[in-house]
């Protein structure tokens, strides 16, 4: 899987995500169902063909462990964020977004809404 590392260039102090790359049909169906846990600077990139709130719905069926979802516009701008609870069914953005980032729950509070984010593919 392509990685893509993600730096919050509005929080110095936020350390830089290494997401893997999800933008096919089957690595966006797959996601992290099924998985144990990430790593605390890890988890998952998932690139929409458009900016919308539909596509970027997010589940949590099959998950074992809460996230942290950011979402981001085509601008790489946070337009929304929340907690991720296991088996809740179903996380939409308030706003449209291009973007989802699903990462550990311990990097909520590293990233807000407004936030600027820089992303350079590895």
């Amino acid at each position: 899987m392509r990685l893509i590392k993600i730096t919050n260039i509005s929080n110095q102090s936020a350390h830089p995500l290494h997401l893997g790359i999800c933008d096919d049909f089957f690595s966006r169906l797959q996601g992290l169902m099924f998985t144990s846990s990430i790593p605390i600077d890890g988890g998952l990139f998932f690139i929409n063909s458009s900016e919308d709130r539909i596509n970027s719905a997010i589940h949590m069926w099959f998950m074992n462990y809460d996230l942290s979802i950011f979402w981001a516009d085509n601008s790489g701008i946070i337009v929304d964020k929340v907690i991720a609870c296991k088996w809740k069914t179903l996380a939409a953005p308030k706003q449209n977004a291009k973007y989802i980032l699903e990462t550990h729950i311990d990097r909520f509070d590293e990233y807000n809404c407004g936030d600027k984010l820089d992303f350079q593919y590895d």
